[in-house]
């Protein structure tokens, strides 16, 4: 590898001439530039200062990723230390290490994608102050020592060399004018970009792993050729990697704005992927394949839909706090940067950076409101009474391994008020715990139902799933408020089972029914699990539970079933159940409670009544259900002075009548 970066560089016979071009930034775009540093200061101050002072942290040695506490070294830094467990990875070609054995890499890898560096640039350029550009041009100087291409952890795989290439390519292009900038650190430097770029292509992820981590390699080598075209090959290389990028860009933003991978937080990363080349684009004077710019306004539609009203981004699947490209410090990525980074707000420093003043076209956020269905990502959205309901009804996660995918099919979260109540409880851990990554993947976890306490998909490994569940969506009937869908994920047992659920949310109703059918052979444990905002504290009651919020009543949870079941409660627990992560690689305790049926033969119906407690709510009283001889089942409760009667036909989709009596 290392001889291929000689070559390369012999490849350019002439390097002060590439080193002016890069001084002059001709033929390109230029994203951090000194002009408009001076209207971002003047109009922007307070990011300014936030930026300045992550820089200072920087000076300082100080690092800090996923939200976690940070860590300082003291000296140089040394790249392949892991200060927090004191592991230095082994210093040898990246094929032959281990990621997966070797210790956990989340933590090294975040260091080595070297995405502070843009904050130094920025921070010379808001100051003037060389001590900015002289650090980052000082550090990149020993991450190019201490890891030559090819070798080490940080150069394992190219979707770690991609955002890399990309922070480096920016920074180092808003350094271009510093006085520690030289001619034989541009070459250095661009040499590595290239060797980058051209790893990034030839290792790119394909087949069953083809999902944001192409994305972020062809992102990188998109990148690298737009923003130095002096670098041999670099043209060919763009309309290559945008290409392909526009190809993936339909593969992995559905037609609805979702997700391929099944996951709110991953879909805002992959978003980003496609929005920075075709920012660069824009920059340059060009526009970007309309792929790129469909599937970026989509995304933003379906996730500024989910949160319309001030309500909570619903989580499902994995997430880890990952960013694209670092311009502001914030510690993990936030979906209100994102969209204002998508509209081209003016009032954020990254949106002015990145949006020309004469940019043209660009995709537009145009959130959904109301009650809608996403069939492509599977995901029901209900309003109504100050509270948004969802449904998962989608698949597992994207391709054969599904691998940022957890085993929720058919999960149900309620927010009120703009707070969560039901949710997701997050990732938790993809190499350090072992036990986390497996219990917050688990169907245990979630907010749907348990069959012998096993996992609707059977795992195969931290990032593959060896069976999906299947989920098919029965009805949806919006104005009713109906949802019916069922999965296949427990016809795998001796004693096969098959799970249908029914969520009935009516409009301007608070009140929101859940009836699971349990239909097959045998005899099983049901398990129905709600897991609640760690902010709850929870008290029991006869059929349930009731949440309180600093004391005040926010949620009644109460059950009944056509056979004898139990209420349970669990927090903090060592098998890893009752957690909730809101951020990557912490957890705190949550509580996570639902009802039980221990052994008993199927079919099994189980009613669950979740009921945000509002100003003038009334609690839910003398829950039922039952099985009639024609087959259908029939969910009746009280809620002050009404009696409210619910029926469902299985026989037939979407057969659910209502029944409201006054009660005498």
């Amino acid at each position: 590898m290392a001889g291929r970066a000689g070559s390369r560089a012999r490849a350019i016979p002439i390097w002060e001439l590439a080193f002016d071009d890069f001084r002059q930034a001709r033929d390109r775009p230029v994203v951090l530039d000194a002009a408009r540093a001076a209207s971002i200061v003047r109009d922007m101050p307070d990011q300014v200062r936030e930026v300045v002072r992550a820089a200072d942290d920087v000076l300082n040695g100080v690092f800090a990723f996923f939200g976690q506490d940070p860590v300082r070294f003291p000296g140089p830094v040394d790249w392949s230390l892991d200060p927090r467990t004191g592991l230095r990875w082994p210093d040898r070609p990246a094929a032959r290490i281990n990621h997966r054995t070797c210790g956990d890499p989340k933590w090294i890898w975040e260091l080595n994608r070297l995405q502070h560096l843009p904050w130094l640039a920025q921070a010379w350029l808001f100051t003037g102050d060389d001590r900015y550009a002289g650090a980052a041009l000082d550090q990149l100087d020993g991450w190019l020592d201490q890891n030559p291409t090819g070798r080490g952890i940080a150069w394992r795989g190219g979707f770690e060399a991609g955002l890399r290439a990309m922070s480096v390519a920016v920074a180092v292009q808003g350094l271009r004018n510093a006085p520690a900038m030289t001619a034989q650190r541009y070459r250095r430097i661009a040499t590595m970009l290239a060797e980058s770029a051209d790893m990034c292509w030839r290792e790119r992820s394909r087949f069953s792993s083809a999902n944001n981590h192409l994305l972020g390699e062809l992102a990188g080598a998109a990148t690298v050729a737009i923003l130095y075209p002096e670098l041999p090959g670099a043209r060919r290389r763009e309309q290559a990697a945008l290409d392909a990028l526009a190809r993936e860009a339909e593969r992995q933003i559905l037609p609805d704005g979702a997700g391929a991978e099944q996951s709110s937080l991953y879909l805002i990363f992959s978003a980003q992927l496609l929005l920075i080349p075709a920012a660069l684009l824009r920059l340059r004077g060009d526009q970007p394949p309309p792929a790129l710019d469909a599937a970026v306004r989509r995304s933003g539609n379906f996730l500024a839909g989910l949160t319309a009203g001030g309500d909570p981004l619903p989580r499902y699947g994995d997430e880890d706090g990952g960013f694209a490209l670092r311009l502001h410090p914030e510690p993990v990525a936030e979906l209100a940067r994102h969209l204002a980074l998508v509209d081209g707000a003016p009032d954020d420093l990254a949106a002015r950076w990145l949006t020309a003043p004469t940019a043209g076209s660009r995709p537009v956020v145009r959130p959904r409101a109301g009650d809608w269905y996403a069939p492509h990502g599977g995901l029901v959205v209900l309003r109504g009474g100050g509270r948004r309901i969802t449904m998962d009804v989608g698949p597992l996660g994207y391709l054969s391994l599904a691998a940022h995918g957890h085993a929720d099919a058919l999960s149900v979260t309620l927010a009120a008020d703009g707070h969560d109540l039901v949710g997701d409880p997050g990732t938790g851990s993809y190499y350090a715990e072992p036990t986390w990554r497996r219990a917050f993947r688990s169907t245990r976890m979630h907010a749907t139902v348990a069959v012998d306490d096993l996992d609707q998909s059977v795992a195969g490994g931290p990032f593959l799933w060896t069976r999906h569940a299947r989920t098919t969506v029965r009805a949806i009937d919006l104005p009713r408020g109906v949802v019916e869908a069922e999965h296949d994920g427990y016809r795998r047992l001796d004693a096969p089972v098959t799970h249908r659920r029914y969520l009935v949310a009516p409009p301007g109703r608070e009140r929101v029914l859940v009836l699971d059918l349990l239909e097959g052979d045998g005899h099983h444990r049901i398990r129905t699990c709600w897991p609640l905002h760690p902010d709850l504290e929870i008290e029991e009651l006869a059929a349930g539970h009731l949440a309180r919020r600093d004391g005040v009543p926010v949620l009644q949870v109460v059950s009944a079933s056509t056979v004898p079941g139990s209420p349970y409660r669990v927090r903090g627990a060592d098998d890893g159940l009752g957690w909730w992560s809101d951020r990557f690689e912490h957890r705190e305790p949550a509580w996570l409670v639902g009802s039980v049926v221990e052994r008993t033969r199927c079919p099994v119906a189980i009613a669950t009544m979740l009921c945000p407690m509002g100003d003038h709510a009334q609690a839910v009283d003398g829950l039922s259900v039952a099985r009639k001889g024609t087959g259908e089942v029939e969910v009746t409760w009280t809620d002050g002075h009404t009696r409210t009667v619910v029926r469902v036909d299985p026989r037939t989709p979407g057969a659910v009548s209502s029944e409201l009596l006054v009660c005498t």
